[in-house]
């Protein structure tokens, strides 16, 4: 028992034992943990010691400024945009926002410029509008964004904060916007916050040359750096807004005060600030309308005027357009339309591009007391137009003035011009450099990723053989002439060439644009009424900027007399006269394709002889009954078989025939009709013979102008069309030029000096002369053939016949026309031929065997022997 209970007792001292250890390691852990728990608490300690405080306001109180102080500052309403509207006194700034205005900036600069000085002014949004709201209360996205912006501009600069680099400003959004950088730098502001831009260009403030945003007089941002560009010059206050009412002040009072003692821009020193140029002018303002011609450098003579007059706002669509895209639309250059006269919006927003702006400045322009340049091209050059505009400016406001650019240009628009074109050429270098540095970049970027790969690929090659036990063999080193020679090749730079001009683009005296001053279109249809501007029409000066009006005169005469040898005639109307005539040719080509049907078939040969016969019975009847009542039966047979045979078919020797003295087509004598072996090339020229001869006189006809009696073959096809409503397709002919067919009609038409088709029939000759001359024409034809000129053959393309369709009641046999499906004349493009109940087939001989040739053989050019080929003489 005693041995057990010193076991049970050694059990429990070791228990114990065990216990205590485990208890004291317990608390060595608990005071590390405490331990560490102090440093990380002390190293916290060092890094809260360690982390930059908030900095502190460095902007103190303005001290106090007995110096004279600036007249009157407000803001500057003949420095702004046409939209502006300012109320209650100029406190209250509102924008139009009819049809598309909503869409376009508003923007307004100060009359007076801070040189020097710390100086803030306030702003504060009254209202949104276009807020409307969609279904399910979410914004309609088809409304423009409110949009506020508040800064300092440079005097002459855009008027527009964020568009270039002579002026920086803060956005309702907290954006510092400066050129084409917009940085994130503040705090929103919203409606009814007072926010407010302090300008600070006091040298001796440790925040010399920076402009802050304030929010209901806290700091919202930290100062902002000016621009280098802006360092030094006199800073206009400068508003730009959109879809909202502002409230504008410029003291000398602030509406919220800021933490520390600032003066208004109303009451800076005189000595501090710099009043604006453009001030508004006593008496009258102008409004000039440049008078000129397309492509003779109208625009850019208007742009020099516009860089020489800063005063005179431009009213025109491609101001319109500019004015949207700076206002946030979009569209890609690639995307401009139209001419630079009236160019195509293409916006994207259907409010913009219905040009609904355009309607709303011409309804403001003339309330607004602010000088135009008026550059509408083409309406300028129109007697009607021009008065119609000038109604628009009231005589009582408004100088109106008209300056004539034509001619030859002064020496400073010369300068100019050649100015333009350096710059284009110099832009042009520049995207070029600039291409061929990104290509340049991008082969670096790829070569140093291949060098990467190459360099990861050899490294794991030598991990394999590492790891194989193989010894690893070492790449020769780079020799340090090799490095030097690649450090060389990527320092040297190409010379940079300076473009200079050729010496034909210095004897330029108007500039090439992208788009034409004019669409063709519409200075087809006006350029005949252009004339010069007269005082009658109600200006009050009218000036010649390059040559004297006689000068300009003879140069509008000569411009417009070449325009009509050139332009074609947009506004032509087809005459009655026209449509009787070509009527009637549709009415007798039918009926001599029937005709010659007939001829060709036997049996209705036959029945219309028959029927000849006893017309010609019908005609002597009365003198044949008067004879029989007489008791002269003798002379009564004798004189029927007398009209018997005056009405059967003659002798004829076809050969001998004088084509051109035919006084019936349909029957030269001996039964048969002169287009008898006619075949398809001969009805195609007989139509083109007379299409062209119709044409010709009825374009004379109804144009009526004595200086355009006749068109070339640039403008051939249209004409043709608008009058015969069918394509001009030279294939069917199977010839290149027009010159080649016209060649075969030349007895009808031809193409006379300088290019222009002359008629050589009298407007009134006979539709049955056109069958002589194109039968007189195939005869010579087929003897040229019969003595082996091949070249003599005709071998037009004939349309492929239509799909077969149900056979219409009525049949189809009454088609004329060459490729005339319904047989209303003739069609060079059309895919038919005119139907028929039967193909052709050659004209008989003659009516027996005895008499001599009345005709030409199934096998000479007459018949339907040609197919494929092409026309060569």
């Amino acid at each position: 028992m005693a041995a057990k209970d010193e076991e049970t007792k050694a059990k429990v001292e070791e228990t114990k034992e065990e216990t205590q250890k485990e208890e004291t390691k317990q608390e060595e852990a608990k005071e590390e943990a405490k331990a560490e728990d102090v440093e990380m608490k002390d190293e916290k300690a060092e890094d809260k010691k360690e982390e930059p405080k908030e900095p502190e306001e460095k902007e103190t109180d303005a001290p106090a400024d007995s110096r004279a102080k600036a007249k009157k500052v407000e803001l500057n309403y003949e420095d702004s945009t046409l939209n502006v509207l300012p109320t209650a006194g100029g406190r209250l700034l509102q924008a139009l926002s009819e049809g598309g205005m909503q869409f376009l900036l508003a923007s307004v600069r100060a009359n007076t410029g801070l040189k020097s000085g710390r100086y803030m002014f306030e702003a504060r949004i009254i209202e949104n509008l276009c807020t409307s709201k969609a279904s399910g209360g979410q914004a309609d996205s088809h409304l423009p964004k409110p949009v506020v912006r508040l800064g300092f501009s440079t005097a002459g600069s855009s008027l527009f904060l964020g568009d270039g680099p002579d002026n920086c400003c803060f956005d309702s959004e907290g954006f510092f916007l400066n050129d084409k950088t917009r940085k994130k730098s503040g705090q929103k502001f919203i409606r009814d916050h007072t926010a407010a831009v302090l300008l600070n260009l006091d040298p001796a403030s440790p925040n010399a040359n920076t402009v802050s945003l304030f929010i209901n007089g806290a700091r919202a941002s930290q100062p902002q750096p000016l621009p280098e560009a802006l360092v030094g010059k006199a800073l206009f206050p400068t508003i730009t807004y959109k879809n909202v009412s502002l409230e504008v002040n410029f003291g000398p009072s602030s509406r919220a005060p800021l933490p520390f003692a600032c003066r208004m821009v109303g009451d800076a020193a005189a000595a501090d600030t710099e009043a604006t140029t453009v001030t508004p002018s006593k008496g009258k303002k102008q409004v000039v309308f440049p008078v000129g011609l397309p492509e003779q450098g109208y625009f850019d003579w208007v742009d020099e005027f516009c860089e020489k007059n800063p005063g005179f706002i431009e009213l025109s669509d491609r101001k319109i357009i500019e004015w949207a895209l700076k206002s946030g639309a979009w569209r890609p250059k690639s995307q401009a339309s139209g001419s630079n006269d009236k160019p195509e919006a293409k916006l994207g927003v259907p409010a913009l591009d219905d040009w609904s702006v355009r309607k709303v400045i011409a309804a403001v322009a003339p309330v607004l007391p602010r000088s135009y340049v008026v550059p509408e091209l083409k309406s300028n050059l129109i007697s009607g137009d021009r008065e119609k505009a000038l109604k628009h400016f009231m005589a009582s406001d408004f100088e109106r003035k008209a300056v004539v650019i034509m001619g030859e240009p002064s020496a400073a628009s010369k300068q100019h011009v050649q100015d333009l074109l350096l710059a284009q050429k110099q832009e042009k270098v520049q995207a070029e450099k600039k291409k061929k540095a990104q290509e340049e970049e991008r082969k670096r970027l790829l070569e140093l990723k291949r060098a990467k790969a190459e360099e990861a690929k050899k490294l794991k090659a030598a991990a394999q053989r590492k790891k194989e036990g193989k010894e690893e063999e070492e790449a020769p080193a780079e020799s340090k002439e090799d490095e030097e020679k690649k450090e060389e090749d990527v320092k040297m730079d190409e010379p940079e060439e300076s473009p200079e001009l050729t010496e034909e683009e210095k004897k330029l005296w108007y500039r090439k644009q992208a788009l034409p001053d004019i669409a063709e279109g519409a200075l087809a249809k006006s350029y005949a009424s252009f004339t010069l501007p007269t005082k009658d029409e109600g200006f009050d000066d009218i000036s010649f900027a390059w040559q004297s009006e006689q000068d300009c005169a003879t140069l509008i005469k000569s411009w417009i007399l070449e325009k009509k040898l050139t332009q074609r005639a947009e506004d032509l109307t087809l005459g009655a006269e026209f449509k009787e005539k070509w009527t009637a040719w549709q009415k007798a080509l039918q009926e001599w394709r029937r005709r010659q049907s007939e001829f060709k078939d036997t049996s209705k040969r036959k029945a219309l002889q028959a029927k000849k016969v006893e017309a010609a019975k019908k005609a002597i009847e009365e003198e044949k009954k008067a004879l029989l009542e007489a008791g002269s039966e003798d002379a009564a047979k004798e004189l029927e078989e007398k009209a018997i045979k005056s009405a059967e078919p003659k002798e004829i020797d076809m050969e001998e025939l004088d084509v051109l003295g035919v006084e019936d087509v349909m029957d030269v004598g001996n039964g048969e009709p002169l287009f008898a072996n006619f075949a398809y090339e001969d009805w195609t020229m007989l139509s083109l013979r007379y299409e062209l001869h119709l044409l010709l006189h009825s374009f004379k006809k109804d144009l009526n102008d004595p200086d355009r009696t006749s068109f070339g073959e640039k403008h051939f096809a249209y004409y043709y069309n608008k009058y015969f409503k069918k394509n001009w397709n030279l294939q069917i002919f199977n010839v290149k030029k027009l010159e080649d067919i016209l060649e075969c009609a030349k007895d009808s038409v031809t193409l006379a000096s300088g290019g222009f088709l002359k008629a050589e029939q009298a407007e009134d000759t006979a539709i049955e002369t056109f069958v002589k001359l194109t039968e007189e024409h195939r005869r010579e034809r087929e003897r040229r053939v019969d003595a082996g000129d091949e070249t003599a053959k005709l071998k037009f393309n004939k349309p492929a016949p239509p799909a077969s369709r149900p056979a219409e009641k009525g049949g189809s046999g009454k088609g004329g026309g060459y490729g005339s499906a319904k047989g209303s004349g003739s069609s060079y493009s059309s895919t038919s031929q005119g139907a028929q109940k039967r193909p052709y087939s050659p004209a008989p001989a003659s009516y027996s065997n005895k008499q001599p040739r009345t005709g030409y053989s199934s096998g000479g050019y007459g018949g339907g022997s040609y197919s494929g080929g092409g026309y060569r003489r």
